[in-house]
Formats: C-alpha cells, sequence, structure tokens
C-alpha cells in the first residue's frame, strides 16, 4: 500500500492482525527499493534479501539469525539484521516492535541500546537526536531518535524523503493540513516525503523513533577516518587519492573499489 498523506495507528492496535492483514502496513519504494513497516506481536519472521531495522516497544524478546544465533532483546532497545532471521518472545508474554525493511541492500548487523531520554545532537525549535545507526556509506539508511521538549511548537516543514517511526514516550500532535492527530506512546506514522507537518507538545516530551530511507551525510570512500588519518610523506592519503583522481597515470590504470 503506497501513502499519499500522513498516516497514524496504535501500535498495539495494528499488531493484533497477520503481518499480511495489518491495517497498517505502508510500503515505499524509494530510489528503487521497497521498503516495509511492520508491526508485530510477540514473533516477526526477517525475509532474506534485505536488511531489518527493528525497535522493541515493549515485552523481552530475542533476535535469532539465520547461524541461529541468539542476542536477548529489552525494551528501547533497537537492531539491525542483514537477511533472513527471526525475532520472538523470550518470556512467553506479548513482545510488541516495529520492523522496517528495506530490500535488496546489505546493511550491518548490529544491536544498539536501550535509548536515551534525549538526543545528542542540537535540532531545530530546541529539539534534539540522535543517530542510533548511522550511514556506512554516505547515502545510506539511518534509525534515528528525536526528543521534542515539553512546551514546544515545531516549525512547519518537510523533508526530502519518507519518515517511519513511532511514539515511545510523551505525548502531543501532529499538525498538517489534513488535521491534528494525537501522538501517544505506541502510536505509528508514516511521513510522506515533502508532506508539511510540525509535532507541538504541552507539559510532556515526546520521544521518537525515526527512520530514513536515505543521507547526505556519511562516509564516501573520498572522505573517511581510516584513509584521513593515513600520512604518507607528511600528506593525507585522501588528499594524495584526490591528486590521483584529478592526474590519472598515463597508463590509464586505477584501482578497483567496492561500492555499496
Amino acid at each position: 500500500m503506497f501513502m499519499s498523506r500522513p498516516q497514524f495507528a496504535s501500535l498495539d492496535q495494528a499488531a493484533l492482525t497477520s503481518l499480511d492483514a495489518s491495517p497498517f502496513s505502508p510500503t515505499y519504494t524509494f530510489q528503487g527499493r521497497s521498503f516495509h513497516l511492520h508491526c508485530w506481536r510477540e514473533t516477526i519472521e526477517l525475509s532474506p534479501n534485505a536488511t531489518h531495522f527493528t525497535f522493541l516497544y515493549a515485552g523481552e524478546a530475542e533476535l535469532v539469525t539465520e547461524r541461529d544465533y541468539h542476542f536477548p532483546l529489552w525494551p528501547g532497545m533497537v537492531c539491525s539484521q542483514p537477511d533472513r532471521g527471526l525475532i520472538r518472545s523470550r518470556t512467553g508474554e506479548p513482545a510488541l516492535g516495529i520492523t522496517i525493511s528495506m530490500e535488496n541492500y546489505r546493511g550491518f548487523f548490529q544491536l544498539g541500546g536501550p535509548i536515551e531520554k534525549a538526543g545528542r545532537l542540537r535540532y531545530v525549535d530546541g529539539c534534539s537526536d540522535s543517530l542510533l545507526f548511522s550511514p556506512i556509506i554516505k547515502g545510506d539508511p539511518c534509525l534515528n531518535l528525536l526528543l521534542i521538549p515539553p512546551h514546544t511548537e515545531q516549525t512547519e516543514h518537510t523533508h526530502p524523503s519518507f519518515r517511519l517511526g513511532m511514539i515511545v514516550e510523551g505525548s502531543g500532535i501532529c499538525r498538517t493540513p489534513e488535521g491534528n492527530s494525537p501522538l501517544l506512546p505506541g502510536t505509528v506514522f508514516a511521513l510522506p516525503a515533502e508532506s508539511r507537518h510540525a509535532f507541538w507538545t504541552e507539559d510532556e516530551p515526546l520521544l521518537i523513533i525515526a527512520f530514513h530511507p536515505d543521507s547526505d551525510f556519511g562516509p564516501t570512500h573520498e572522505n573517511h577516518p581510516m584513509i584521513n588519518r593515513t600520512i604518507i610523506n607528511g600528506v593525507s592519503a585522501s588528499i594524495l587519492r584526490q591528486m590521483e583522481n584529478h592526474h590519472p597515470p598515463a597508463s590509464h590504470a586505477s584501482p578497483v573499489e567496492n561500492s555499496q
């Protein structure tokens, strides 16, 4: 289902049905890849040929990889699993979470959290954010934490790509041209690219998980810590590479580099 306007749902209600029949299971296509937002209860099977970004909202769970490695997950934790796997309750009690699957992309295996109560970076209108999973290479997806403090009226804004995520704590509203939508713990959202919106709060802050399918930030083959801090005859190897790119050798031979 392709979304043309902002959508909001309760995670608890959206996860009551099977993934295929869920009333809230947005699908997006961006730069030739498909993205799926799954709301799940107790278990979710992770498909091959995709990387799966998960936030565990409630309950205790475990991530089981294709090689049968088991990693415990507690509320507030995030994980990234490339390729096939399984997330399931560890206790027999309900576990609730969201998983965003990006097809035909191989990310890193990562575990993180529990998330903090505020971001490490300054954002607009007094808000703060943190990169939970950074882009591996500039342009790759990223998973973020966002804090909207109490008594905040965000400036209306847009994003060049869609946003998927959920409200972890607090309360507020999302103001859009179509109207106001309440934001409560467990609210899952999908914001299409270029959709105008603003998050407003009163007495409580909002703590939000937000997935971005792309980035304009991150390392490149020409600019990353390993090459930048490699010094050859007093010159950074990154500068030497740039010089080589501007003045290729007469043989026209060039190094073969892996690309994402």
